[in-house]
């Protein structure tokens, strides 16, 4: 037998959900859409199962690109779980993004997928400008995401995330503020010389006069100090 051949997925769009269909929870729907989880369309299917799932499927592009056009909540989540970040284009991570109707979906695609692609500090610049809600949370989850997951990159990459972060803080939507927050945080905390970027972009923003800005500087300033990073 021949090493260098690729074992055939065994796994269809069918299979996977009849087994996602096994694993609905009625309640669970309702639990998700108190914490501001879009029910439409959803299972109500917990992530350490869709993550188990995922490692049985492995990764497969095509297989990925079907599930996503189920519109299923938890069926695009597994397509960010199985995708091949290698083969993930621009253009579809524009057309997602588009389709990103939950900030979980958003988040999860963003933070496992889409920042492992060569274009994903580009993507986060771009989309953190956008109009539409979740491709602008998408700019910002993904900018937490790179400062989180990856780990060869250079501070200096991070540097023109922080300034959209500050431009962009005055957006009052719950969902956008929220990862705007976040990426601030989780740059800030990357390492001592980003620390000492992200903590005057965090003053600053505490002294705002916009509310959803001061809030965002507000909360990350907290989390500096807790962490010893303000002297």
């Amino acid at each position: 037998m021949n090493n260098n051949m690729k074992v055939e997925n065994t796994f269809t769009v069918q299979k996977i959900l009849r087994r996602l269909r096994a694993h609905a929870n009625p309640k669970n729907v309702a639990g998700m859409a108190r914490f501001g989880i879009n029910p439409k369309n959803t299972l109500g299917i917990s992530i350490p199962i869709l993550r188990k799932l995922a490692k049985e499927i492995g990764k497969d592009h095509a297989l990925a690109e079907q599930l996503w056009k189920t519109k299923i909540h938890e069926a695009r989540i597994l397509a960010g779980f199985i995708d091949d970040p290698a083969l993930v284009t621009p253009s579809q991570m524009d057309r997602w993004v588009e389709d990103f109707d939950s900030w979980d979906v958003c988040d999860q695609v963003c933070c496992f997928l889409f920042d492992k692609t060569p274009y994903a500090y580009q993507k986060a610049i771009q989309w953190s400008r956008a109009r539409e809600e979740f491709v602008k949370r998408a700019g910002f989850a993904l900018m937490a995401g790179l400062a989180w997951h990856d780990k060869t990159a250079a501070d200096k990459q991070f540097v023109p995330l922080l300034r959209c972060i500050e431009q962009q803080a005055d957006d009052p939507r719950n969902f956008v503020k929220k990862a705007i927050n976040w990426a601030l945080r989780q740059i800030g905390k990357r390492s001592p010389v980003l620390a000492k970027k992200a903590v005057p972009v965090a003053r600053k923003l505490a002294a705002s006069k916009n509310p959803a800005a001061r809030w965002v500087g507000s909360d990350a300033l907290r989390e500096f100090i807790k962490k010893g990073m303000v002297t």
